[in-house]
């Protein structure tokens, strides 16, 4: 799946190719040839090209897309567990990003942004399919620190039939609970950026995540 970002019309300039000079036999020596392009080189950073695109810049734009189309994507068919509505999701978020682009008061904040906006659209799907239980129990204090290393559905991420089983646990999950075991153990985002796309308080997000790890860890007893 493809995101598209048209370019501004207009014939585009003619690549000029530098010549190399050859050696008395014809062929280019060592110092003729063209250096490689350095592998190393670091990619403009998301502030940079957010930046770059909010000045018409859609290369710029482009690039954004490919590095946030597959995680949010990914994102989304795990919530949804729908490719098509997971399709859909992505394409609206990032037309809606190119939309908003100038609204974006922080351009460093834009992977953020894409997922909170990947998130909400999920979950409103999601609670439009079945009712969702309250989740007022998720903020109650007592719930023991995320300092342990990972459990065995984390680990069971590398296995099919461990997939297969922590696919059906992830599926019994409230919504929200998905949302941030997904966001925190896939994703890799921190209990702040979590906070921040959910709008709730990273207490609230210790207390879900505690919560849904707890609930898959008992799920898939029976395949351990």
């Amino acid at each position: 799946m493809e995101v598209e970002v048209q370019a501004p019309g207009g014939p585009a300039g003619a690549p000029t190719h530098a010549g190399h000079a050859r050696s008395v036999t014809g062929n280019a020596t060592q110092e003729d040839r063209p250096a490689a392009p350095d592998a190393t080189a670091a990619l403009p950073d998301d502030q940079t090209l957010v930046v770059r695109a909010r000045e018409g810049d859609l290369g710029a734009f482009e690039m954004l897309v490919r590095r946030y189309q597959r995680p949010i994507y990914q994102l989304a068919f795990r919530m949804l567990r729908d490719a098509g509505e997971a399709e859909d999701v992505t394409q609206e978020v990032f037309l809606t990003s190119w939309r908003r682009l100038p609204e974006l008061r922080e351009a460093g904040a834009f992977g953020g942004w894409m997922y909170r906006s990947a998130t909400n659209r999920c979950l409103n799907l999601l609670r439009r399919r079945r009712p969702v239980a309250p989740l007022a129990a998720d903020t109650e204090p007592g719930h023991p620190p995320d300092t342990s290393p990972l459990s065995d559905p984390e680990r069971a991420l590398g296995m099919a039939e461990g997939l297969q089983v922590l696919t059906a646990a992830l599926d019994e999950l409230t919504p929200e609970q998905r949302a941030v075991w997904l966001l925190f153990e896939v994703h890799g985002r921190s209990y702040a950026e979590i906070a921040q796309v959910l709008d709730v308080s990273p207490q609230a997000v210790r207390g879900r995540l505690a919560r849904a790890r707890a609930q898959l860890v008992e799920r898939m007893s029976s395949w351990r």
